[in-house]
């Protein structure tokens, strides 16, 4: 009595089961669908950690100080080396130079440095990672003198994010060489024009995400949102769930 009660349980279960998986196999054909059909920047590849970058991070006017400098500190490490090396190394430069914390990196002496050289995670140059040391000290410097680093860097464009044709990928600007010129003036080091014009598409100053890509326009409603909160002087943005998942 008991097999033959247990049996259609069995049977119904199993059909349950089948149901499921079929579910779940034509909801990720969909998903792979919808993928193929939404354009990115080239640049973003099929690299996991490159596109959800492009997708939560790139082009999003940031307007924390903080946040800012750091963003200007990795581009540094970039110098010579491709965007994905350093995306993927981020986690270990975080750590390494405590979450970029200006207050705390600012106190590393050589012993630090020697620390960091042995460091396999991170890039291991001398001259850039004293060059995030030396930047540190400059913006607390400039913090001390009333100068904040968000307002130094948007007051470039008057607050407001630059937007290209989405055609023309440019590799420096008019822009980028004055920023580059005043930051090296203060004392910064890899801060050239190519890596500050990089550092601008980034952190959104320029939004230059191409035109067919389909965080061109977001990225434009990202910044009206944060401006019609009154949130484009020193805010911080909170970061996107993706991108917080890979970072």
């Amino acid at each position: 009595m008991t097999a033959s009660k247990t049996a259609p349980a069995a049977k119904s279960a199993g059909k349950k089961t089948t149901a499921t998986r079929r579910a779940a196999t034509t909801s990720v054909v969909l998903q792979e669908a919808a993928e193929a059909t939404v354009h990115r920047c080239v640049w973003a590849g099929e690299d996991a950690r490159m596109r959800a970058y492009h997708d939560d991070e790139w082009g999003v006017p940031e307007y924390d100080s903080r946040a800012l400098w750091e963003k200007l500190m990795l581009d540094g490490f970039q110098a010579g080396l491709s965007w994905r090396t350093i995306l993927h190394k981020r986690p270990a430069l975080r750590k390494a130079f405590a979450d970029f914390d200006p207050a705390k990196v600012a106190r590393f002496t050589e012993k630090d440095v020697e620390r960091l050289l042995q460091d396999a995670g991170i890039v291991r140059s001398r001259a850039k990672i004293e060059a995030t040391i030396r930047g540190a000290r400059i913006y607390l410097d400039m913090a001390g003198k009333g100068e904040d680093f968000a307002e130094f860097c948007w007051s470039f464009t008057e607050g407001k994010p630059v937007r290209t044709d989405g055609i023309v990928r440019l590799t420096a600007s008019p822009v980028s060489e004055q920023i580059s010129k005043e930051l090296k003036r203060r004392g910064f080091k890899f801060v050239g024009p190519v890596i500050v014009y990089a550092w601008m598409q980034a952190v959104g100053i320029v939004n230059d995400h191409d035109k067919a890509c389909f965080r061109r326009k977001e990225v434009s409603r990202d910044f009206c949102g944060l401006r019609s909160a009154g949130k484009t002087a020193g805010a911080t943005r909170p970061a996107r769930s993706k991108a917080a998942k890979l970072a």
